[in-house]
C-alpha cells in the first residue's frame, strides 16, 4: 500500500465540470481513441525525457528503459498504463490535468453539447485528450514522478464526477507516469489483452516506444517512412506493404519522401502491382493513412490525394498538424492543404520520370491504373502533368496493345495539320472499319483510338493540349482536310459520272431522303468516303454517338440528335443503285437498299435498338442473290 501524505481536494473548474459531465453521460461510437490519447501522451512524455538527456540534464533514474507497459486484471476491470518518461510535478499536475490549459474549451464544450458524435473526432484538439478516459472509467489514479530528483511522487485521483484529489507520495517510485483506471461495467472489454491488442495496433503501432502488453510487445513494425531511404531495403518495403495493404503481391513502385521545409513531413507511397478495382465496385474504400508524429489519425484519408490517384496505398506522417485535428478542420487546415498538394505532385513526378525512362514500366502501370488516373480530367492545377501521362492506342500502332502519348502525336503532324484526331468504338478492329476514318487514312493523318467509355469524355474535358484542340473525327472541318496533301492513291479508279447521271444521282439521293423520312435531315453526297458505300454524320459540334451513349447510362436525357446520311457516289453499290434509279424510280430494291445502308451505320456506331427488321431485310436480300447466284452459275 502506498503512503500519501498531504492530501488535498479541488473542484474542477464550471467548464471542465460539463465537459466531463458530456463525456460520462454520452455514448461514443469510437470509445477506444481514449488509450490512443494516453499512449500519445506517454510517447510524449518519453520524447521529453530524452530531449533531456541529449542536453545534459541530470535527471532522476538515468537508466531507464524508454517504453509504455500496459498491464489489465480482467477480473477486477483494471487497466494500468505506465511510462517512464518525463513525469509531472505537483503544479504540473494541477495545471496539466486538473485544468484544461490550453484555450478554446468552452468552444469545445458547445461543439460537443450541440453535436456529441463530433467529439470522437476532436478529443484532444483543445487539449483535453486525457479526459476522454472518463468515457471508460469510473475512478483514474494517476501516480506521477518528476525527473528533477528533489520533486517528490504525487498521486492525482477522481470519479470525473466534479473534484480530484491530490496528495504526496512517501513512498519512493520509479520517473514517470502511471495512470490506474477502474474500468465501468461496459467498458470491460479494454481489460483484455484482444481488444487492447486490436486497439494499439490500429492507433498506436509507430509510436517509436516500445509498448508492451505484459511482457509481449505490440508495436513490432516500425515508422519507416520515418527513416532515411538509405537505410531501408526492399524487403522492409515489401513487408511493410503488405502489412498496410494485405496484398500478397510486390508492390510495382515505390515513393518515400521526406520534407522539412516549409512544412515538416513525411511519406511512403506504394502503386500495387495489380489494381484493386473490380467493375467499379467498393470505390470508396481508398485513401491514405494520416499520422501526427507517429500517431494514427486517419485511416483512408480521402483528401490527400485526388480520387485519380486512389490507386496509390500508404501514409502521410506530419509534425506540423495539431494532434487529433477533426476531420471538418483537416479539409480547412493551411498545413494540411500543402501537404496535400506536395503529395500529389510528388505522385505525378514520379509517374512522369517513370514514362521518361522507363517506357515498359509506365506501359504496365497504364493498363493497370489507367480507368481510375483517366478520372484525373478535372485536376485544372496539374493539367499539363496530367495530360502528358495520358496514353493511347492509334491508327499508327502496330496492334491493340501499342501505347502513344500526346507528345509523340504531335511529333508526327502533317502540314497544315492544327487538331489532334480522335474516334471512339469498342475495339480496334471496329474502329479501323469504321467509315468516317477513311478519309484520315487517304491524308495519312493519325487518329487517336478511344477504346473506352470515359476516353472521349476526357478529352471533351480538357479540349487542348498545348495549343492544339481535340476534335472527333466525326465532327472534322471537311475544308481543312482538303487541305492537306493525300499521302495514299485510290486502288481502283471509277469513272467520272456523265452529266445526265449527276442529274440522275441528285434525284436519287432526293428519293432517299424521302423513302427515311425524318430519320435523317439530309441526304448528300461524300467527301469523306473511300471505301464504304455510305455513313451517317452529326452537323457541326454535335455530341457524338459515344458520348450519348456514356450520357444515357449515366441516366442524363438525351435527346435524339438528327443525322446526315452522306453517300459514297464511287461505290459500286451506289453506281448500281444509279442504274436501277435510272430504269425505275420506284423499284422495291431502292427503298429495300437505302433502309438497310441506314440501319447498317447506325448498328456500325451500336446505335441500332432493334436489329430484327434489318436481319429480316438481310435475309430476304440473301435469298434472292442466292437465286441469282444459282442461275448465273447454272447450278439447278
Amino acid at each position: 500500500m502506498t503512503e500519501k501524505t498531504h492530501s488535498t481536494k479541488y473542484e474542477f473548474k464550471a467548464e471542465v465540470k460539463k465537459l466531463l459531465d458530456i463525456l460520462v453521460h454520452s455514448l461514443y461510437t469510437s470509445r477506444e481513441i481514449f488509450l490512443r490519447e494516453l499512449i500519445s501522451n506517454a510517447s510524449d512524455a518519453l520524447d521529453k525525457i530524452r530531449f533531456e538527456s541529449n542536453k545534459g540534464t541530470d535527471i532522476a533514474d538515468n537508466d531507464l528503459q524508454l517504453e509504455i507497459k500496459i498491464e489489465f486484471d480482467d477480473k477486477k476491470k483494471i487497466l494500468t498504463i505506465t511510462d517512464t518518461g518525463i513525469g509531472m510535478t505537483r503544479d504540473e499536475v494541477i495545471t496539466n490535468i486538473g485544468t484544461i490549459a490550453k484555450s478554446g474549451t468552452e468552444e469545445f464544450v458547445k461543439l460537443v453539447s450541440e453535436a456529441k458524435d463530433y467529439a470522437n473526432n476532436i478529443i484532444g484538439r483543445f487539449g483535453v485528450g486525457f479526459y476522454s478516459v472518463f468515457m471508460v472509467a469510473k475512478e483514474v489514479i494517476i501516480r506521477t514522478k518528476s525527473f528533477k530528483k528533489d520533486e517528490p511522487a504525487i498521486e492525482w485521483k477522481s470519479d470525473g464526477l466534479g473534484d480530484y484529489e491530490i496528495s504526496e507520495l512517501s513512498d519512493k517510485i520509479k520517473r514517470g507516469t502511471q495512470i490506474e483506471i477502474l474500468l465501468k461495467d461496459d467498458a470491460s472489454e479494454f481489460a483484455e489483452k484482444w481488444r487492447l491488442e486490436q486497439t494499439i495496433k490500429k492507433h498506436s503501432s509507430f509510436i517509436s516506444f516500445p509498448i508492451f502488453i505484459g511482457k509481449e510487445k505490440i508495436n513490432t513494425i516500425s515508422a519507416i517512412w520515418r527513416e532515411p531511404k538509405s537505410s531501408v531495403t526492399k524487403e522492409k518495403y515489401t513487408e511493410f506493404y503488405k502489412f498496410l495493404t494485405y496484398d500478397n503481391n510486390e508492390p510495382m513502385d515505390i515513393i518515400h519522401k521526406s520534407v522539412d521545409a516549409p512544412i515538416q513531413f513525411n511519406a511512403l507511397l506504394f502503386i500495387p502491382s495489380k489494381s484493386f478495382e473490380y467493375f467499379w465496385m467498393d470505390r470508396e474504400n481508398y485513401g491514405l493513412d494520416l499520422y501526427v508524429r507517429r500517431v494514427l489519425i486517419q485511416h483512408k484519408n480521402k483528401d490527400l490525394l485526388p480520387e485519380y490517384l486512389s490507386f496509390v496505398k500508404g501514409v502521410v506522417d506530419s509534425e506540423d498538424l495539431p494532434l487529433n485535428i477533426s476531420r471538418e478542420t483537416l479539409q480547412e487546415n493551411v498545413v494540411f492543404s500543402k501537404i496535400s498538394s506536395s503529395v500529389t505532385s510528388t505522385v505525378l513526378s514520379h509517374l512522369t520520370d517513370k514514362a521518361k525512362n522507363d517506357k515498359d514500366g509506365y506501359e504496365k502501370f497504364w493498363k493497370e491504373h489507367n480507368r481510375v488516373f483517366k478520372l484525373g480530367y478535372s485536376d485544372f492545377i496539374n493539367h499539363e502533368k496530367y495530360s502528358e501521362l495520358l496514353r493511347f492506342n492509334s491508327s499508327t500502332c502496330n496492334d491493340k496493345d501499342e501505347l502513344i502519348s500526346l507528345a509523340d502525336y504531335v511529333t508526327r503532324f502533317k502540314e497544315d495539320q492544327k487538331e489532334i484526331f480522335y474516334l471512339s468504338g469498342p475495339n480496334r478492329d471496329s474502329i479501323l472499319s469504321d467509315p468516317h476514318l477513311e478519309i484520315f487514312k487517304k491524308k495519312g493523318l493519325e487518329v487517336l483510338f478511344m477504346f473506352d467509355p470515359i476516353d472521349e469524355f476526357v478529352v471533351s474535358s480538357i479540349r487542348k493540349y498545348k495549343d492544339y484542340e481535340f476534335k472527333s473525327v466525326l465532327n472534322a472541318d471537311l475544308k481543312k482536310l482538303e487541305k492537306i496533301k493525300d499521302s495514299q492513291v485510290a486502288d481502283n479508279k471509277v469513272d467520272e459520272l456523265s452529266r445526265d447521271d449527276e442529274k440522275h444521282l441528285s434525284s436519287l439521293l432526293s428519293k432517299m431522303k424521302l423513302i427515311l423520312g425524318d430519320k435523317v435531315v439530309e441526304v448528300r453526297l461524300s467527301k469523306r468516303l473511300v471505301d464504304s458505300p455510305s455513313c451517317l454524320v452529326s452537323e457541326g459540334d454535335e455530341m457524338s454517338a459515344a458520348m450519348q451513349k456514356i450520357l444515357k447510362m449515366a441516366n442524363q436525357n438525351v435527346e435524339t440528335q438528327k443525322r446526315i446520311m452522306e453517300i459514297n457516289q464511287n461505290h459500286s453499290l451506289i453506281r448500281n443503285l444509279l442504274k436501277v434509279y435510272k430504269t425505275n424510280v420506284d423499284d422495291e430494291f431502292i427503298q429495300q437498299v437505302t433502309e438497310q445502308l441506314y440501319e447498317s451505320s447506325l448498328l456500325q456506331e451500336g446505335n441500332l435498338e432493334d436489329p430484327h427488321e434489318l436481319v429480316k431485310r438481310i435475309n430476304v436480300m440473301l435469298e434472292k442473290s442466292s437465286d441469282w447466284y444459282c442461275k448465273v452459275k447454272n447450278i439447278s
